[in-house]
């Protein structure tokens, strides 16, 4: 399993873009720097895109990316929770700020949006996908991704403290999660739904002790203008839980 970070922070600027994380070319997981980071023809090869909340900086290119696959005659299938499909269709794709790509063109839809449930495992792909509820300031789900050959990674997207029923429901050998501030600032970023690198220390000892280990752990979603801070709390916590824990960057790639 291959795992590129198109995005990796809550700020865009020409050296950083949201969140975007793409699975072997063909699965993509959240939306906010998907068209800005790939080619019309690496576009045209996602087969699926896993929405995790409703938030701007996660579904803002699912207008663009449908676009370039309507001129293509092409279609892409859109997973998330009913709260993304009220807001895609209210706001971003409701005929007036944007086409209709939800409905358009009939009878075959550029975007086919799918429901997921909580909970239940969805074969897409050929990937096993279970969306697991957060803690956010919306609805949101994390995404825990399986391969045929046993891979596994989670994703939590945006989230805040108090993930242990998370926990216990999934079993991944990567764990990518957000720490949007640093720990000056946990207070606000636990009341609005987000994690500090201390808070972090928190939910991966909480998940040492349900799980017996600890996965590898990648970050996204840093404020640009904190991520030194943040950088250097988060190599402390690494090195108190003795584990491997890091920032990731626009472009990076893992291997599972």
């Amino acid at each position: 399993m291959n795992i590129r970070f198109l995005g990796a922070h809550n700020c865009e600027s020409q050296s950083s873009k949201l969140v975007s994380l793409l699975v072997d070319d063909v699965l993509a997981i959240d939306a906010g720097a998907l068209t800005s980071s790939l080619s019309f023809e690496a576009q045209q090869k996602i087969k699926a895109i896993l929405l995790t909340h409703k938030h701007y900086d996660h579904v803002r290119d699912i207008p663009a990316i449908a676009m370039n696959l309507f001129l293509r005659q092409a279609t892409i299938d859109v997973y998330s929770i009913p709260s993304v499909y009220d807001a895609l269709a209210t706001h971003l794709l409701n005929g007036e700020l944007y086409s209709d790509f939800l409905r358009q063109p009939a009878p075959n839809p550029t975007v086919r949006f799918t429901v997921v449930e909580p909970d239940k495992p969805l074969q897409i792909e050929g990937y096993t996908v279970l969306a697991v509820p957060v803690k956010h300031s919306v609805p949101t789900v994390g995404y825990q991704v399986a391969s045929a050959d046993g891979k596994t990674m989670f994703y939590t997207s945006d989230t805040g403290p108090g993930l242990a029923g998370c926990w216990q429901r999934v079993s991944p050998q990567l764990l990518i999660t957000e720490v949007t501030a640093p720990d000056k600032y946990k207070k606000w970023a636990a009341g609005s739904g987000h994690l500090s690198p201390g808070l972090l220390k928190q939910e991966l000892t909480s998940f040492r002790e349900l799980n017996g280990y600890l996965p590898q752990v990648v970050v996204v979603h840093m404020s640009p203008h904190l991520e030194k801070e943040i950088e250097t709390e988060i190599a402390a916590v690494s090195k108190a839980l003795g584990g491997s824990i890091t920032l990731a960057y626009e472009g990076m790639e893992l291997n599972l």
